[in-house]
């Protein structure tokens, strides 16, 4: 078979150096490259595949927020605490979707956000205050509670697992029904987030604003 010819012009040097094999070559190669990097998985695109709308967290103000609460009726947080067994409540303000339930309006009695930098600087924000346990109905008012976290659990990867506060790298939260208490602090700094602190209640886990319930 004749051999076939490309025509390439020289812009300098002798345009022979550049023969159809090694522009097909470079192709390739080029090709590889970005199909590798294209399918390399980042951190940004972990995180969005872990935002599951059912098990985040999210503070924005006292009347936009979300957290998590157990999945059934009447059920207690500790009892919560399994594969399947949580989900998402977020405010109206919020504009719940995917599956969240909503808050209702007198949820919290009294409610209060402080925002500030944690033992390295770090920036985080929080919730603290009083809620009415008998208008969500997850919940069972006698139950002295329990907690949700990012990072806690035997391997680390909180409960739920997977469960992030949007914006943050961590975060912790309690619920204590009995104590018409609640509490939900989201940290860039997990050493601002404990999570093995969880039966000390909610002014010794995140110090702040309890009013009349604490």
């Amino acid at each position: 078979m004749p051999s076939v010819r490309f025509p390439y012009r020289a812009i300098s040097g002798d345009a022979s150096l550049f023969t159809p094999h090694m522009h097909y070559s470079l192709f390739s190669l080029f090709s590889a490259a970005v199909i590798a990097v294209l399918a390399r998985p980042t951190s940004t695109n972990l995180l969005q595949r872990r935002q599951d709308p059912t098990n985040i967290v999210k503070i924005t103000s006292t009347t936009d927020h979300c957290i998590i609460v157990p999945k059934d009726a009447h059920t207690n947080i500790g009892d919560s605490e399994h594969p399947g067994g949580e989900t998402t409540y977020c405010t109206a303000q919020a504009n719940p979707s995917g599956g969240q339930g909503v808050l209702p309006d007198n949820f919290w009695s009294n409610i209060d956000l402080q925002q500030g930098n944690g033992v390295n600087g770090a920036s985080y924000i929080q919730l603290t205050g009083c809620i009415n346990s008998d208008t969500l109905d997850r919940l069972n008012p006698s139950d002295g509670g329990g907690q949700y976290d990012s990072n806690g659990g035997s391997d680390g990867t909180g409960n739920p697992s997977g469960s992030v506060c949007i914006g943050y790298n961590s975060y912790v939260e309690l619920v204590e029904p009995s104590a018409s208490r609640a509490c939900v602090r989201c940290c860039n700094d997990s050493a601002d987030c404990p999570t093995t602190m969880d039966t000390s209640g909610c002014p010794a886990v995140i110090p702040g604003n309890y009013f009349d319930c604490a």
